[in-house]
């Protein structure tokens, strides 16, 4: 049986290309997919559209909204203050959107934001599911169900700085700052009288089941604890891993990385929508000094500046000529990983990232700057056991100081190292296990068998 999903993003990049990979995913078994996208940012994701006979690209305008700069689309053309302009925008999209589930009547409709879209799936006769982006144990750890707090309970720190109970693992718990710019996300208001948190949890509970990208011989606990939680059922649909990039890497930066010896360089990346305040820009680069190895870092200017160059500590590119470069525009991540010069890759723990960085060989520190990656690193650091977390300074707003850098990169590239030996061995097997044939493929095959008997 064909089935045929329409889904709708939250407008972010983190959360589109999740969906635009799992579509790939399904398409590539013979199933059809309808997903929503704003007009100009279909431009930039057609070349990531792996089976376009299969994946059509719905366009959409997004209304303007007081606040929102002209013509802003996503995440990524927005301050994240002007999240909840975005998310009102989408709200507008409505009448669009029930509009095109009339003409596309699709089976199912999958969703991560809009708590209005569960009811417009049924209205169209489909069946509405919920696709997380946040990872399974970041999304059981702030599960207000699980906490068993109403729905109009004023969210606080303390909430969050503590796993709700039963949550079934003890290594996984927030720092302050951390627990505070969670709840800073989840308790604005978006409109309606409602906040951010509350729309998800509404959109959550009108859905007949949730997805989620992972695989349960890493979380499988937390699995099981989010279907008691939620009493739905819980879907996984594996790794999705992105599909190989047959493009060649620029010549920029292949012909640097060529200059330096096999697994010697330390690649850094903080994601696309990262921007750092100029004091940690600084510290960060100047912990990748410190090193004393080759480095190749991917970074937003820090706020307040318009380019890397000008936001550079003193000297620091006279000292670093020929070792170092710091980039502040897109990079082919997937293919700098694979570059056999690059040993060590320090990631903000963006599911996305880890993925990649997983299946790669090189050697992971964790530097988590933002919501689910601090659970993200926490799972991977000590469950796991694939890398190492950054130590954070003693400030009480998770600043990481150089020397924390330094020691974090050496724990993994010195090859004397107990810990870093104990450590490549898990990423190692972690490696092997995803990269495994016919993995993937038995998660798409149980995921599609689930939504089947879905729609009996």
């Amino acid at each position: 049986m064909q089935l045929h999903l329409a889904m709708y993003p939250l407008l972010a990049m983190g959360h589109i290309t999740p969906y635009l990979h799992l579509a790939n995913k399904l398409a590539m078994e013979g199933h059809k997919i309808s997903l929503f996208l704003p007009n100009k940012t279909q431009i930039n994701l057609v070349s990531h559209n792996c089976h376009p006979d299969y994946i059509t690209f719905i366009p959409i305008t997004i209304p303007h909204v007081d606040g929102l700069p002209p013509g802003a689309e996503t995440t990524k053309d927005i301050p994240v203050s002007s999240m909840p302009k975005l998310l009102q925008a989408m709200d507008l999209t409505r009448d669009t959107i029930d509009a095109y589930l009339g003409n596309l009547k699709p089976d199912i409709v999958v969703l991560d934001t809009p708590e209005w879209l569960p009811g417009l799936a049924r209205k169209h006769g489909a069946k509405p599911i919920y696709f997380a982006t946040l990872p399974l144990a970041m999304f059981a750890y702030c599960s207000l169900s699980a906490r068993n707090l109403p729905q109009n309970h004023p969210i606080t720190v303390d909430d969050f700085s503590s796993p709700p109970p039963g949550f079934p693992s003890p290594n996984i718990r927030l720092y302050p700052h951390e627990a505070k710019s969670i709840v800073g996300i989840f308790t604005r208001p978006i409109g309606n009288g409602m906040t951010f948190l509350q729309k998800l949890n509404i959109a959550i509970e009108q859905c007949d089941a949730i997805m989620f990208k992972s695989f349960r011989e890493i979380e499988g606990i937390y699995c099981d604890f989010v279907e008691k939680s939620f009493n739905k059922p819980v879907l996984l649909v594996g790794p999705v891993i992105p599909e190989p990039q047959n493009s060649n890497l620029n010549d920029l930066f292949d012909s640097w990385l060529n200059g330096f010896s096999q697994g010697s360089v330390v690649y850094c990346a903080l994601g696309s929508e990262c921007v750092l305040e100029k004091d940690q820009f600084q510290e960060l680069v100047l912990g990748l000094e410190l090193t004393g190895r080759p480095f190749l870092a991917a970074l937003k200017p820090p706020k307040g500046y318009e380019t890397i160059d000008s936001a550079l500590p003193q000297g620091f590119e006279e000292r670093t000529k020929g070792r170092g470069m710091v980039y502040g525009g897109w990079v082919q991540q997937q293919l700098i990983l694979q570059h056999p010069s690059v040993g060590c890759f320090v990631t903000h723990c963006g599911l996305g990232s880890l993925l990649e960085g997983l299946v790669s060989k090189c050697q992971l520190v964790f530097m988590p700057r933002a919501v689910d990656q601090f659970v993200n690193a926490r799972v991977m650091s000590l469950e796991l056991r694939v890398g190492v977390e950054v130590e954070k300074d003693d400030r009480d707003d998770g600043f990481v100081a150089r020397e924390s850098i330094e020691k974090a990169v050496e724990l993994m590239m010195d090859e004397d190292s107990q810990l870093g030996g104990e450590v490549r061995g898990n990423h190692a097997h972690w490696r092997d296990f995803l990269l495994m044939e016919g993995l993937e493929k038995s998660y798409i095959d149980r995921l599609i068998a689930s939504l089947q008997e879905l729609l009996c």
